[in-house]
C-alpha cells in the first residue's frame, strides 16, 4: 500500500521501517528534517517537506506525535491530501474526545480514523510486537489492522471512537499501582538487609510477577533510569486519565498519588527518567 507516517520519536522511527520491509511504500515526515532524512537514509522510503506532501494519494495515514493538538494539526494538515476512502491510523495517546473528533472530522470527507494507541515501549517498536488497543468502526479497523500487523503482536478492537484512548487509560492506571508497588517493595527489602537478586529470583515466578517487575526491577535496584518511558510522557498520560475520571465519575486513590508522586520526581530532575524511577523518591541519594 501506499502509506503517510507523520512522527518519527523513538517508537514512530522503527515502526514506519516495519512498515517499508512489509513491502509498503513509506512517505514520511517529522518535524525534525534531519530526523526524517535520517529515516529514509535507514530505510526504503522517502522523506517529505510537509504532511500533505507525505499524505498525497495515501491510502493510510498513520502517525505518532504528541498530544491532542498535534493530532488535530495533522490531520487537518493531511485530510484532502489523502485518497478517497483513506483510513487514518493514530497512535498517539490522547484524550478519547480528540479520537471522536477526529473520526467525525474524516467521516465528514469520506475517510475513516482509528484510534489506535499502544504499549510495549520502545523495545516492543523496535521488535515489532506492539499490543494495539483500537478505537472505530469495523470496517475502518479490518483495512487498518493488515497494516498494524506489521509492527504489532496483537492488535484489537475495543470498541467505537474513543474506546483505544480509554483501554490505553485502563492499562496505564495498572502501570501506575504496579510501579509503585515495585517501588516500595524493593525498598522494604533493602531497609530490611535483603539482596534485591535474591528476593526478585524468590517472588518473580508467584503471584507477585508482572512484566514490570521482570524488565524494571533490576535496573531499579541498580538506580538505573536513563532510558525507557520517560516521567514527563507518563504525566501526561496520566493527566488523560484524571481528566476522563472527572467526566466520568470514577475513584482513582491511587492513581491519584501516583501521579502527584511523579510530580516529585519530576521535581528531583527526573523529568526524562523512566517511570520506574518512582523509587528514587523513597531513596534520594545523598
Amino acid at each position: 500500500m501506499k502509506l503517510a507516517f507523520v512522527g518519527l520519536g523513538v517508537m514512530g522511527f522503527p515502526m514506519a521501517g516495519h512498515l517499508t520491509r512489509a513491502g509498503h511504500e513509506v512517505a514520511v515526515f517529522n518535524r525534525s528534517p534531519a530526523k526524517a532524512a535520517a529515516w529514509a537514509k535507514a530505510h526504503a522510503g522517502r522523506a517529505a517537506t510537509t504532511v500533505a506532501e507525505a499524505a498525497s494519494g495515501a491510502e493510510a495515514l498513520i502517525l505518532c506525535v504528541g498530544k491532542d493538538d498535534d493530532v488535530r494539526q495533522v490531520v487537518g494538515e493531511a485530510l484532502d491530501a489523502l485518497a478517497s476512502g483513506a483510513v487514518i491510523i493514530d497512535h498517539t495517546t490522547t484524550s478519547a474526545v480528540v479520537a471522536r473528533e477526529m473520526a467525525q472530522r474524516a467521516a465528514e470527507t469520506g475517510r475513516s480514523f482509528i484510534d489506535a494507541p499502544v504499549s510495549g515501549g520502545q523495545a516492543g517498536a523496535e521488535a515489532g510486537k506492539l499490543t494495539i488497543m483500537c478505537g472505530g468502526e469495523p470496517e475502518a479497523f479490518a483495512r487498518a489492522e493488515p497494516i498494524m500487523a506489521a509492527y504489532a503482536q496483537a492488535v484489537r478492537l475495543m470498541g467505537p471512537p474513543g474506546s483505544g484512548q480509554l483501554t490505553k487509560m485502563v492499562n496505564q492506571i495498572c502501570i501506575a499501582g504496579v510501579i509503585q508497588g515495585l517501588a516500595e517493595g524493593l525498598h522494604f527489602a533493602k531497609r530490611a538487609g535483603l539482596d534485591p537478586a535474591d528476593v526478585l529470583a524468590a517472588i518473580s515466578k508467584g503471584a507477585a510477577q508482572s512484566w514490570q517487575m521482570d524488565n524494571r526491577w533490576p535496573t531499579m535496584a541498580q538506580g538505573r533510569f536513563d532510558f525507557g518511558f520517560a516521567v514527563d510522557w507518563m504525566r501526561k498520560d496520566l493527566g488523560l486519565v484524571l481528566d476522563e475520571a472527572a467526566a466520568n465519575g470514577a475513584r482513582l486513590d491511587v492513581t491519584r498519588l501516583v501521579d502527584g508522586y511523579y510530580g516529585e520526581v519530576q521535581a528531583m530532575g527526573g523529568a526524562r527518567w523512566d517511570t520506574s524511577s518512582l523509587v528514587t523518591r523513597l531513596e534520594p541519594k545523598a
